[in-house]
């Protein structure tokens, strides 16, 4: 029996390792892992916690129980936090758990993203150190990479686990700030900071947003100005756009005319560097295909629909402002 900082190596009846249902997912092509396997052996051990929760390896696992084999080498890791072994052997008829709040997903999100990369990491040097054949033109048994999480994705894969979703960029920014709250360095002003923003997450504010806030104090921005575009020569505002534009605005406008009481809605008080425009906006990348239209439409209060409506024409306008403004720099610069 082995030992390496924090874990154990040992072997360990298949049967009794817990795999939660988080792990269940595409697994890609076992039967080519299975064959790496029978030809070059296991390199890498699967990951599990003291009590034999599966934390990483479960295409190696499902691969020996193709095989046959009752037993499989395993690390175990030590210093895995209690909720994170509670996520991770959840199983289907755990589904009535209080949800995560976005700073526990976060949380659990870095501590498993951890523990994933050094499991990469060990499988990397496998690769490099172990058995001749599996160095000639194998990747070996234990290092044939999950087609969804090659090598590098240890933050997807964490995702994935923690949230259903391989999206990780809310949950890095989250973690950033609690970094912020934890680190002995930081400025007691900027930690405070950081701690109410995290509040502020945690009762429904956005994510983006709050980031932007902390970023800024570390690393103020002058709002950048019109001189920074450059439009191309051949540029021409598109009629169609135009068109659509217009069109949505018109029913927009159309429906808050309908409305019963008019959300009033505060004016901005601060104005955001470009940077967090954008990042408002990749964290907005394809958000309609998270949800159900009827889910949405049966559970949405009018109160929320009408919100939406609201920030839906204001963003309507935004763009043509924006898109006016860029036609106009142009034929400024032409």
């Amino acid at each position: 029996m082995g030992t390496n900082t924090g874990h154990i190596e040992l072997e360990r009846s298949i049967e009794s390792i817990i795999v939660g249902k988080r792990h269940r997912t595409e697994y890609g092509d076992i039967d080519e892992l299975a064959d790496s396997i029978t030809r070059d052996g296991l390199l890498q051990p699967v990951t599990v916690t003291p009590e034999g929760v599966l934390v990483c390896g479960a295409r190696r696992l499902e691969a020996l129980k193709r095989l046959g084999e009752k037993t499989i080498k395993v690390w175990v890791r030590s210093g895995i936090s209690d909720r994170l072994a509670e996520l991770l052997a959840e199983q289907a008829e755990n589904l009535l758990h209080k949800p995560l709040t976005p700073t526990e997903a976060a949380a659990l999100y870095t501590e498993l993203k951890d523990h994933i990369a050094d499991d990469a990491t060990r499988r990397q040097a496998a690769t490099r150190f172990g058995r001749p054949e599996a160095r000639n033109g194998s990747d070996g048994g234990a290092t044939v990479a999950p087609p969804q999480f090659k090598s590098g994705k240890s933050r997807t894969q964490a995702a994935q686990m923690v949230t259903g979703k391989a999206s990780y960029t809310t949950l890095e920014r989250i973690a950033e700030l609690q970094r912020f709250v934890t680190d002995p360095g930081a400025d007691p002003a900027l930690k405070e900071k950081a701690s109410e923003e995290l509040r502020l997450i945690d009762e429904g504010g956005s994510v983006a947003a709050s980031h932007a806030r902390i970023r800024q104090l570390i690393e103020p921005e002058p709002p950048q100005q019109f001189e920074d575009f450059e439009a191309p020569e051949d540029f021409e505002p598109p009629d169609e756009l135009e068109q659509l534009a217009s069109a949505a605005l018109a029913r927009v406008k159309e429906a808050r005319r309908n409305r019963r009481t008019p959300r009033s809605r505060a004016p901005a008080t601060h104005v955001f560097p470009v940077r967090a425009f954008v990042r408002v906006w990749e964290d907005l990348d394809l958000w309609w295909t998270h949800f159900d239209v009827a889910a949405v439409a049966s559970d949405l209060t009018d109160e929320q629909l009408e919100q939406f409506e609201s920030t839906l024409s204001s963003t309507v306008e935004f763009f043509a402002a924006l898109r006016s403004a860029r036609v106009q720099l142009r034929r400024e610069i032409a």
